[in-house]
């Protein structure tokens, strides 16, 4: 690929990732109405048409590595495993 035509992708990447991020936002947007009418009426689920709405609080358990690396560090070195990953970015 020519420098020109990767010049031209990179530049219609990112028009498509504006575009993707707008569309992000205004499906946010949408979401935290939802959110607001569903707290106006005090409730955490609700029937719409054949769609069933839910907003809860879930209650979930975290390991805290940080806090277990410092309370055991050589017990933490074990346990770790290494991983190989490609980041892509355009700077």
């Amino acid at each position: 690929m020519a420098n020109n035509e990767l010049l031209n992708k990179i530049e219609e990447l990112n028009e498509w990732e504006a575009l993707m991020e707008e569309a992000r936002a205004e499906a946010e947007a949408i979401r935290d109405e939802i959110k607001q009418h569903m707290l106006a009426a005090e409730t955490e689920e609700l029937e719409c048409g054949q769609y069933i709405i839910r907003y809860q609080s879930i209650v979930s358990n975290r390991f805290d590595s940080s806090a277990f690396k410092k309370a055991l560090p050589e017990v933490y070195k074990s346990f770790i495993r290494q991983s190989t990953s490609k980041r892509f970015s355009i700077a």
